[in-house]
């Protein structure tokens, strides 16, 4: 029934927990070993006083200490056990992608838990695309002046959710990638808003049971692969020197659907506003995307991050707030990166009957975005038709004695943009020996950034971190991602994972392992940790954002397909409630999805009592380097279900 190829069971490889025995006594080791794991599987506290105890761990040979692989349980109190599996083996979980359609049934999962295991009740049907930081209703609190209501407002305290996201009634598992591009079901994003009021501008249609998407745009009426060969005639897209790009008000993002059989990665962002779900439908489409706006806070990337920046009609008044919005593109920009502008004004000449404007007003509009343009020492390169591309310096040797104003940003951290304010003022680029030099660092040519030591690390700008360091952390990951193929069988099965989290990205190395995997990952870097990082995921060629994960991601339900938590609890554990980020990771997680969370075992036991509430079934498996390494793994499946289903 499901759209996605059949899948089998995940099953814990016996080999891969079998290690070569001891010298020492094997009495000794086992009993001391398993003592003090016990003791830890029993140890009381959490992130605060409502984190649940943990009640029915099952962990496989994660608390071994001899050759002989076994699963161990710590039990309290169970009510329902789970089926086991032979020792060694571990428990099979099922990550197998099934359901096409509701008719295909509910699968909840209760076994496992115990009296004291909290349940998570599912939020009303209402709930099923809520998007917690950009909610509507709670957006008119704010001021409407410059779109400020439609920034991240987040809920605190009693105004969170403390209950399961439900997908809608009938959700089925999207199709594959490339098909999704092209094709997505109606019952997972359930708006026609779009189709009318795009109806001749060929963004998307409904076709029956199915949404198509034919790849045209306000100002690509022949479609986006045409209008990026366009594009391709003016700056070079073939190349690999163009390898992240940024399309503001980005509609469902066919630009950056296109883009990417040009190895090159979008990060695509528009609002949450009257076109119901532009970003929704991206993602569907096995797109990069978020909720974003440009309105008064930075965005939330660092400074020199993207190749190319694009709009196509996005509707940002660029001229003006003192040119403030080019003057953030310009700080996102890389050295020497290009902006793409088609759209009012530009061409107004043969458009301003259709537009509804008068040529004065749009000859007047244009005039100031060249000025903000001139004022950035950006150069024009060519307007040819629809299409207008200027280019960032590759330095500021010259720009500093030749302008006057808006004047160089003095103290701000450049790459500071986590409810940080725009500022009217340019952000300086590193300082350079001589004019031909490009400041911070010249990047290699995609695919040669992925691996290649990144101009921040070998520049001694990210603290602590070594072009040694650098390249270990490299190795270090494509390890590991070795070992998740090992136990999770789907990995090996395009199109199984299509949109892949990282919620603690650190240097990218895990994204950067998954790099010839038909799949993309949104690299987040928590905002309490080294956000420095950020910096060299976007010079590695990769995307991501800054994230506080005590709060919700700008970003809709069902959006991941699969999430990778590296020590992301250890991280918060004084900061935030445990539950608060494993609902939000419930939110954005797609039905039948996959979690891998990486930490202490005793934090992962606590983890899995909490998870074991919220219809998730879940294994702790050992750390690649086997049972005596204290981290382990906890593999989770999230269970199907719907609004239709949620009181079952």
């Amino acid at each position: 029934m499901g759209v996605r190829p059949a899948a089998t069971k995940l099953n814990i490889s016996p080999a891969a927990a079998r290690r070569p025995s001891s010298f020492l006594p094997i009495a000794t080791v086992a009993l001391l070993c398993s003592a003090s794991y016990f003791l830890g599987a029993w140890q009381h506290g959490g992130f605060s006083s409502r984190s649940a105890s943990p009640s029915s761990v099952s962990v496989a040979t994660a608390v071994a200490c001899t050759t002989t692989t076994t699963t161990t349980t710590a039990t309290r109190s169970t009510t329902r056990p789970r089926k086991r599996t032979p020792a060694g083996q571990g428990q099979a979980l099922d990550f197998s992608a099934h359901h096409a359609a509701a008719a295909d049934g509910a699968v909840l999962s209760s076994s496992g838990a115990s009296a004291a295991t909290r349940r998570y009740q599912a939020c009303p049907a209402r709930y099923s695309e809520y998007t917690p930081c950009e909610d509507v209703k709670r957006s008119l609190r704010y001021p409407r002046e410059r779109l400020v209501y439609r920034e991240r407002h987040c809920p605190t305290g009693r105004e969170r959710l403390r209950c399961l996201v439900p997908a809608p009634a009938g959700y089925r598992n999207p199709f594959p990638w490339p098909a999704s591009r092209d094709v997505a079901w109606f019952a997972n994003v359930p708006h026609k808003e779009l189709t009318v009021e795009k109806a001749v501008q060929n963004w998307i249609r409904v076709d029956g049971d199915k949404f198509r998407f034919p790849g045209g745009g306000t100002m690509f009426p022949h479609g986006a692969d045409a209008y990026i060969d366009d594009i391709g005639k003016l700056i070079p897209l073939h190349d690999g020197s163009v390898r992240t790009a940024l399309d503001t008000g980005c509609g469902v993002a066919s630009w950056g659907a296109y883009l990417l059989s040009r190895d090159i990665l979008a990060m695509s962002f528009a609002p949450r506003d009257s076109h119901e779900a532009q970003v929704q439908f991206a993602l569907e489409r096995g797109v990069p995307a978020m909720i974003g706006v440009l309105a008064s806070n930075r965005l939330t990337y660092p400074a020199r991050a993207f190749d190319m920046a694009h709009c196509s009609r996005c509707l940002i008044p660029w001229h003006l707030y003192d040119g403030l919005y080019l003057i953030e593109v310009d700080r996102v920009l890389r050295p020497g990166g290009y902006w793409i502008l088609s759209g009012p004004p530009i061409n107004w000449k043969k458009y301003w009957k259709g537009w509804e404007r008068t040529k004065e007003d749009l000859n007047a509009e244009q005039q100031a975005i060249e000025a903000v343009a001139r004022s950035l020492c950006w150069k024009k390169i060519k307007e040819v038709g629809d299409i207008a591309v200027w280019q960032k310096p590759a330095n500021h040797a010259s720009c500093k004695a030749s302008r006057k104003s808006p004047p160089f940003c003095s103290h701000k951290n450049p790459d500071a943009a986590w409810y940080d304010k725009m500022e009217a003022c340019v952000t300086p680029l590193p300082e350079v020996s001589d004019a031909s030099e490009v400041a911070g660092g010249a990047l290699k040519k995609w695919p040669q950034r992925l691996t290649a030591v990144p101009p921040r690390i070998s520049r001694g700008s990210i603290k602590g971190v070594t072009s040694k360091a650098f390249v270990r952390d490299t190795d270090l990951w494509r390890k590991r991602v070795r070992h998740y193929k090992g136990v999770i069988n789907q990995f090996d099965q395009k199109g199984r994972y299509r949109n892949v989290l990282d919620m603690n990205a650190g240097l990218g190395g895990f994204a950067a392992a998954l790099a010839s995997d038909p799949l993309w990952v949104m690299n987040m870097v928590p905002t309490v940790g080294n956000s420095s990082t950020l910096g060299v995921v976007y010079e590695r060629g990769l995307i991501g954002s800054y994230q506080d994960w005590c709060e919700g991601m700008s970003t809709y339900p069902r959006t991941y397909d699969l999430i990778h938590a590296d020590s992301v609890f250890t991280l918060y554990k004084n900061r935030c409630e445990m539950d608060v980020i494993l609902l939000e990771m419930d939110r954005i997680l797609r039905p039948e999805g996959t979690v891998i969370i990486r930490d202490d075992v005793d934090m992962l036991v606590k983890v899995k009592s909490a998870a074991d509430g919220m219809r998730w079934d879940s294994q702790i498996v050992d750390h690649e380097d086997g049972p005596l390494v204290r981290e382990k793994i906890l593999l989770v499946v999230k269970t199907y279900w719907t609004a239709k289903e949620q009181d079952q």
